[in-house]
């Protein structure tokens, strides 16, 4: 009895250890996790850039309009400051209207500048975050990572792949944003 069970100890002690290494080794698989700054890459990236400039150009005539217009209403304004004391009751009411009425579509001129031009940029930046999304799953996939973060309070530098999101953007920047859809043709490049 006794060597039946040296003899069942001596098998089931090399099974049990290899049992306990391969749960140890696959205990020990890496689980690869990465980080990317958005803020960054909105930053840094040269599609971000592009569009960026894309706004600029696009709303800089209406911008020095404006400040022409602002700066006509304020010298208008001095001007009637200026004169007001000389002018009769009815001369500065009606020159005081007028200059209310001008601040009034300076002001709805104004606000209608900033509402588009916050809306074309929310439009371009969803345009390269979306870009943006799709090259980190690509590096995540192709460097076989687990988990990729976008926010946190503390991050290891060694894990983060900011950088190598940049350059994969950066490199894909030569073919063209895709529109609102978000989805590239079937069979492409």
């Amino acid at each position: 009895m006794t060597a039946l069970l040296r003899a069942a100890g001596a098998f089931l002690v090399p099974v049990l250890m290899g049992t306990a290494t391969l749960a140890h080794a696959q205990a020990q698989e890496t689980f690869r996790i990465g980080f990317v700054n958005p803020d960054r890459v909105l930053r840094e990236a040269l599609p971000a850039k592009a569009a960026q400039a894309k706004l600029e150009a696009e709303f800089v005539k209406r911008e020095k309009d404006l400040t022409a217009q602002g700066e006509a209403l304020k010298s208008a304004s001095e001007q009637f400051e200026r004169e007001a004391p000389t002018l009769s009751e009815a001369d500065r009411v009606a020159r005081q209207r007028t200059l209310v009425d001008q601040d009034r579509d300076f002001q709805r001129r104004r606000r209608e500048f900033q509402e588009d031009l916050n809306a074309r940029k929310n439009e371009e930046l969803q345009q390269v975050s979306e870009r943006a999304n799709r090259v980190v799953r690509q590096v995540a996939e192709s460097e076989k990572y687990d988990a990729i973060l976008q926010e946190a309070i503390y991050i290891n530098p060694k894990h983060d792949i900011t950088d190598k999101v940049i350059k994969a953007l950066n490199a894909s920047a030569s073919q063209p944003l895709d529109g609102p859809s978000g989805s590239t043709a079937a069979g492409g490049k």
